[in-house]
Order: structure tokens, then sequence, then C-alpha cells
């Protein structure tokens, strides 16, 4: 994905104006299934880079990128959701967002789109499965017939 059509994925949404961000999510593609993250902790979406590893660091934390002279974690989210890993392509991206003042880079296959889902069609997340996973999960975005899954991002980034 070039940068520019990254860049344009964003356009029209004001990331300093809190009411423009009101039921926005930056949905993107991983495994077979479609996510959201709310579109205020997002700063700017990029292509794959150099990523260099770092010891000790939690499984799912690929290492760091140097991002204009800032040092970014990146956290590969196939690896933290326990899904099977794959090779990095043309599609795929780092969502860099901003939780609670730290910076950090997601790895998703695809970045689709920013959509409005309004409270009213977010339900709960489903309390039937036992699996980590859900736990990072805010609730389930209705999109016509289709659904996002949409993330808790501040659970996601809490190590």
């Amino acid at each position: 994905m070039s940068e520019d059509s990254q860049q344009n994925i964003l356009a029209g949404v004001d990331v300093a104006a809190e009411d423009t961000q009101k039921d926005k999510y930056l949905t993107f593609h991983l495994a077979d299934e479609d996510y959201g993250i709310e579109i205020r902790f997002v700063t700017e979406i990029i292509g794959i880079q150099k990523i260099t590893k770092v010891p000790d660091m939690a499984h799912f934390i690929k290492g760091v990128i140097n991002l204009r002279g800032k040092v970014i974690p990146i956290m590969d989210v196939r690896a933290r959701f326990g899904l099977p890993s794959r090779e990095y392509d043309e599609r795929t991206c780092v969502i860099v967002v901003n939780v609670k003042e730290q910076d950090i880079g997601l790895v998703v296959d695809r970045v689709n789109e920013v959509a409005d889902i309004p409270e009213a069609q977010v339900e709960p997340p489903p309390n039937t499965s036992q699996s980590q996973t859900t736990r990072y999960i805010r609730g389930i975005g209705k999109m016509g017939d289709a659904v996002k899954v949409l993330l808790d991002a501040e659970k996601l980034l809490d190590m």
C-alpha cells in the first residue's frame, strides 16, 4: 500500500477534534476477520519497514523501528492473538497508535477504511469464550450484514 493511499484512509478525520472522532474506527484485516480500533488512538499508517529485534521482549513484540527519530515498539497483532504467522507483503501495514502517551506500531495484514459505527450498532463481546483474546475486545460493531470486531486499544497494549 502506498504512503499516499495510507494517508488517504485517514483523510477527513481531524485527529485533534474529539467530536469528529466519536464512533469512528480504523478498520483492518487480520487473518480471515475484520477488526476496528478507535480512530482517536491512531496517529498514522505506515508501510512495513525494517524491525530491529530487542532481546527479552514479549513474543508478540517483534522489536522496534526508528520513525523520524523516535523509537517505537512494534507489536505483531497476529502473534498477540495467537494466530498463525505469515510473511509480510506489500499490503502489510503498521498502524501507529498512541495510548496513554505511549506510541506503538501494530502490524496488520491490511488496512481497510475509516468506518462510522454508532454506539447503538455496537454489541458487547460474546461471553462464551475463555480465550485471552476476548479480553481485548471492546465490542462487535454491526455494519449492514457485516460485523467488525472492535478492539479495546488500552487493553490490547496492556502487557
